[in-house]
């Protein structure tokens, strides 16, 4: 039973709707609450009845004809040392990859993997509920932050694990720029030729042009981007009214970094992703679906998913949706995805391709021309999903958008994963280095007192990709209870909503929504370095380690009752570490696989 203490979440309390998978389900809530806020949120926009019950240790949900799925969330192994967001970041790579472009490892201000793991949680309760609905048993669902923190960090393992070196030298800097009138902002474009006109527009040497590029070009990839030096020194020549004229005349985009209190001011307390059942039936005819096997570990087995995606977002989208027994089939330009090329590879294919994409079917298709756009649509009208980030506009001028695929297929559940869901006038490319200087990212990912910065390890792409799979069961379950076709739409601007929320809600409220200095910063040794807990940061910086090996410096931070672990420095290490929860393999092609981030039993 509930204690006294319990409420339902702002979110339940709202009028249910006809678009809400979860209505007339109830969900008591237990756990630590870091790992379970995003799941508390999530469900009540879902629709879900949500109850917090202090008594309990694991996540309930069920009713409306559905048993219970249950579901556990932890930060790590009992006795691994994992047990907060710092140690969970320091463990599992985060804390290397985001700290490249400093040259040293630095802790995210914000709780990336306490925010991934409850959206990893709700993914698999909604799994359940949709192999419920299709005739499989109720499932118990795991999900701790160490996995969480492994796929986050996945591609850059596989890069650490592949045959040849990065095609980039991993050395410290990167973005933002600075205009001579102060203002911070971040560059973005697809094009050299663009990245070049913009460069010769601000009179920059030629050879420094030609020097940038490269690392600019890859900074997704390694996480670090060591532009010459005489690029910033440009800049810092110019004001922001000419830099901003020379992105206009080049087809480049810049954008000024906002702060949290600038976005605060605009977040309208959208959903992170919208659900819209269409006016279209359930053909009538059985599929092969429908006769799948479906188990408890493979609550989308039998199901289709195609999915015409670039980089990260969708393809990872689509990448889980198969780890849940789902086929999965690649749209892929004529001659295949490029990004199988990118450096470094495995067995001949791009490591980094691999880690989102192993195990996928891929089929060549123009989708400039018409002949080949009506072969796609004889795909859709057997598939499940068809999920897409397109740029915006793209699907509907092809006649490939929600209304077009469900007149072709009745059920399909037709899903974007794009930058903005058209919520913002001024939004700029749909990237993730411009949403995070567009949100107030990058300024909540480093503590008060530092220059505002987005990371340059992929935070809101992976995160996109995680709400667009969230998004994906959400619409199959509503599916399944309505008979209706759905279409979802998922964002970058969704995903920064859920990660930056509690910054946002100080910033609404006036405090300082940033960290106090020197937050999540890990302290050196002579051979490495270790991260305190958050709850033991104050008090371990007292202690001088640095003369100290990490491993007595360890012994004598816990010796005085502090928490703390190592950082993990090289990723090639992960493979064989014993504080986390399950293994990292090798894929059919010898790169690094991850483990799946959460277990259905």
């Amino acid at each position: 039973m509930a204690s006294s203490a319990t409420a339902r979440t702002a979110a339940a309390r709202r009028p249910l709707g006809p678009d809400r998978p979860l209505d007339a389900l109830r969900c008591d809530i237990g756990g630590p609450e870091a790992l379970t806020r995003v799941v508390s949120d999530h469900l009540g926009r879902l629709g879900a009845a949500v109850v917090r019950d202090e008594g309990r240790e694991d996540i309930a949900l069920g009713g409306g004809g559905f048993a219970p799925v249950t579901a556990r969330t932890t930060w790590g192994p009992a006795g691994s040392g994992v047990e907060d967001e710092a140690t969970a970041q320091a463990a599992t790579g985060v804390m290397a990859v985001h700290g490249r472009r400093h040259g040293a490892p630095r802790g995210l201000g914000v709780d990336y993997l306490a925010t991934a793991t409850g959206v990893l949680a709700v993914q698999g309760l909604l799994a359940g509920l949709v192999g419920q609905a299709r005739g499989g048993p109720a499932a118990r669902v795991s999900t701790t932050a160490d996995r969480a923190g492994l796929l986050a960090v996945s591609q850059y393992v596989a890069a650490a694990g592949a045959d040849e070196p990065e095609a980039v030298d991993p050395a410290p800097g990167g973005p933002p720029f600075t205009s001579a009138d102060g203002v911070l902002f971040e560059l973005e474009t697809l094009d050299p030729g663009a990245w070049a006109e913009f460069w010769r527009a601000l009179e920059a040497p030629a050879d420094a042009i030609r020097a940038g590029w490269r690392p600019f070009q890859f900074r997704y990839a390694t996480a670090c981007a060591p532009f010459p030096a005489g690029l910033h020194e440009v800049t810092r020549r110019h004001a922001w009214a000419r830099i901003r004229q020379a992105a206009a005349l080049s087809g480049a985009e810049v954008c000024r970094l906002r702060t949290l209190a600038e976005r605060a001011t605009e977040d309208d307390g959208a959903d992170p992703w919208t659900l819209r059942a269409l006016d279209r039936g359930r053909p009538a005819t059985v599929t092969t679906a429908a006769m799948a096997v479906v188990t408890a570990d493979r609550p989308l087995a039998g199901l289709t998913v195609l999915e015409a995606g670039r980089r990260i977002q969708a393809p990872l989208a689509a990448h889980l949706l198969g780890l849940l027994g789902a086929r999965v089939v690649r749209i892929e330009p004529p001659g295949g995805d490029p990004l199988r090329g990118m450096p470094p590879a495995c067995g001949g294919t791009s490591a980094r391709w691999l880690a989102l994409n192993r195990g996928k079917e891929a089929v060549e298709i123009d989708i400039k021309a018409p002949g080949d756009r009506s072969r796609l649509r004889e795909l859709v009208a057997g598939a499940d999903v068809f999920v897409h980030n397109w740029a915006p506009g793209r699907a509907a001028a092809l006649e490939l958008d929600a209304e077009h695929l469900t007149a072709v297929n009745p059920s399909l559940v037709h899903a974007y994963t794009g930058g903005w869901a058209g919520r913002l006038a001024d939004a700029p490319m749909g990237t993730d280095f411009m949403a995070q200087a567009r949100t107030g990212a990058g300024e909540a990912v480093h503590p008060a007192g530092e220059p505002p910065v987005p990371s340059l390890m992929t935070l809101l792409d992976v995160l996109g990709g995680l709400h667009g799979t969230e998004a994906v069961l959400a619409g199959l379950l509503l599916r399944e209870r309505t008979g209706r076709a759905v279409r979802v739409e998922s964002s970058l601007l969704g995903a920064a909503d859920t990660l930056l929320a509690p910054a946002l809600r100080r910033a609404a409220f006036g405090a300082d929504p940033r960290r106090p200095a020197g937050f999540r910063h890990p302290l050196r040794t002579s051979d490495g370095w270790i991260a305190p807990s958050d709850i033991c940061a104050p008090a371990a910086t007292a202690y001088d380690v640095s003369g100290l090996c990490t491993g007595d410096a360890l012994d004598q931070l816990r010796g005085h009752g502090l928490a703390a672990t190592a950082v993990t420095t090289d990723l090639a290490a992960l493979h064989h570490d014993p504080r986390l929860s399950g293994p990292i393999g090798r894929d059919a092609h010898g790169a690094p696989a991850v483990p799946d981030p959460w277990s259905l039993a």
